[in-house]
């Protein structure tokens, strides 16, 4: 019983778990984050590479050109 006892405490007291739990938390948070982003900025992104076809050294040209 108290092989049992002290094992149970040491799985306890093992912490390697929780921090691949918070990795994998912080790595969700990102992946939200980098999505929101893109939904938000997407069109602006589809001009500026070039959705249509046209290539992002064009699009870069043109954006400069309005400057």
């Amino acid at each position: 019983m108290k092989r049992f006892t002290g094992d149970i405490a040491r799985f306890f007291a093992d912490d390697k778990a929780a921090t691949m739990v918070e990795y994998g938390l912080i790595t969700a948070l990102i992946a939200v984050g980098a999505i929101a982003a893109f939904t938000a900025f997407g069109t602006g992104l589809e001009n500026l590479f070039g959705a249509n076809g046209a290539g992002v050294g064009n699009q870069l040209d043109n954006a400069t050109s309005q400057i």
